[in-house]
Order: structure tokens, then sequence, then C-alpha cells
């Protein structure tokens, strides 16, 4: 069965407040693009046309005007409320009928990933058909995060929410892919001493049960969320610096339709057609 995505673009933003008040903050800019466009291009590299994005009842009408039914890209978006932000795992139980049984990616609207060969990664990642994958990401703070534990073999032994004291430096990153099961695995869940039903539950159960796969990203790739002012800044200025430098777009959502075949020149050029007179719009120019 097909796997069908899901971009989680909740929440309140309470760490991006004042520019949250009046806007999600997946609808922000990141340099040159909204910053859903991220995290829809990473389950567009792995091959994925059936995406459900689910937001607050605020916000969902505004992610509806941006995106459109996806059908001038090439693909098929659907539209979930959450009307409450109780954890990344309750986002599988609202996509379980969207899903009606099919495997899933999971990935949250804030996260950007970047790196040289990422795209080959993520389609080995949708192909398989049996577990659960995840991405695993060294970084400095690794309290702020669910942390893996890795035996020498790479395998997975331990997977911890925010713990006091890490037993490793790799972060799971907001990228999951789940077989057919995690929707009832969310749902027999027990939330945590916050309230929230943490993902890193869903995966504990798949570690378990043998079944999760952890791929690891190195320092020739990039993972970045903008959850605070600083990091949206820097994450701003890191895809500036990458897009000036190649003279190549990061994450642009019409490029990797075309690329796909999924959209084809003159669909390009309608969608440059309908940006005149800015760069985004010359550099699909270029592109047809």
């Amino acid at each position: 069965m097909t796997r069908k995505g899901i971009i989680l673009a909740g929440g309140s933003g309470t760490r991006l407040k004042p520019v949250t008040n009046v806007i999600s903050k997946q609808l922000l800019p990141v340099y040159d693009k909204p910053m859903i466009y991220y995290p829809l291009s990473v389950l567009m590299l792995a091959g994925i046309r059936e995406v459900l994005i689910i937001s607050t009842p605020s916000d969902l009408p505004r992610f509806r005007d941006l995106l459109g039914t996806g059908a001038s890209w090439g693909l098929t978006f659907s539209y979930e409320v959450q009307h409450r932000p109780e954890g990344i795992a309750s986002a599988l139980v609202l996509a379980e009928d969207y899903l009606a049984g099919a495997p899933s990616s999971l990935v949250l609207g804030d996260n950007i990933f970047f790196g040289n060969g990422f795209g080959e990664r993520l389609r080995c990642a949708c192909q398989r058909e049996e577990g659960a994958t995840v991405f695993a990401y060294p970084v400095a703070n690794p309290s702020d995060f669910g942390v893996v534990e890795l035996n020498p073999d790479g395998e997975a032994v331990q997977i911890s929410e925010k713990p006091e004291h890490p037993s490793s430096n790799l972060a799971v990153t907001g990228l999951y892919f789940y077989d057919a099961q995690a929707p009832q695995i969310a749902k027999d869940a027990v939330a945590s001493p916050r309230g929230e039903y943490e993902i890193s539950t869903v995966n504990q159960a798949y570690l378990k049960a043998g079944k999760l796969r952890v791929e690891q990203l190195g320092r020739g790739d990039a993972w970045l969320d903008t959850g605070t002012h600083q990091r949206l800044l820097q994450a701003s200025m890191f895809v500036e610096t990458i897009e000036s430098r190649q003279g190549l777009k990061v994450a642009c959502p019409e490029e990797i339709a075309w690329r796909q075949g999924w959209i084809d020149d003159g669909r390009l050029e309608t969608l440059a057609a309908a940006m005149p007179g800015n760069s985004y719009g010359d550099y699909l120019r270029t592109l047809a």
C-alpha cells in the first residue's frame, strides 16, 4: 500500500511570540519560502504524493489558502484539525482514518533537513514495509530532545525523552517512518506527566518489538528547528548562504515536483508566471 505523509503544523508557537500571535509559525518565512515548504519537500523527496496537514482550527484555513489541493504540484493535500496540542504521537491518532491502513511518514512542520544524498536515504526508508525508521542527529544539548542510544552495530538499544543524564548525544529528529501499526500503538500510549502523548513512547514500542531502525545523520548533514527567534534567523541565514553560493533552491516544491515527473514543463512555466518580478519566479523560469 502506498505510503502517505503527515505534517504536524499545530501548536501555539509560544517561543516565537509576538510574531505568532496572529499566524502559525509554520507559515512564517524561512528566507524565501514559507516554513512548511521545508518538511513538505522532505516528503516529496521520499516519493510521497499524498499528504495530510494537521493544524489548529484558526490556522488550518490559511494552510488551505497557501497549499490548496496540491494538484498544481501533482500532489493531493488533505487537512485535519487539531483542537488541542496533545503531543506529537496524537498526530498519528488524528490521521488514522486518513491513513486507512497505509504506512506513514510523519514530519514536524518546523524541522529543516539538508544534506548530500539525503533524498536517497529518504527513499530507502520509504520503501521499508515493516517497522519504523527514525533519523538521529548529534547535538550539543541532548537533554532537550528525545535521545537514542546505539550499540556498536548501530542498532538502537534505548530511547528516552529529554533525559536528565543522556546516555548519548544522538537526538531523534522530527522525521519518522512507520508501518500501518503506528496509529494503534499511539492510541494505546499513556500520556506523559506533562499531559502529552510522546512520540518516544511509539518509538519505544517499535524498539521493544525489535522493529526500530535508526538512520544516523552526521557532519555533512544539517538538521535545524525554528522554534525560537534565534533559530528562525539562523535557519534563514543558512538557506540564504546555500542558495546564494550554489544558485540552487533549497526545498523548492515546484522544482521537486518537476524533477520527479509529477508536473511537466508547461505547468512549471505556469507556476513561474504566477510569481513575476521576483527571484523565486525567476528561478522557476530558468528551470523551465
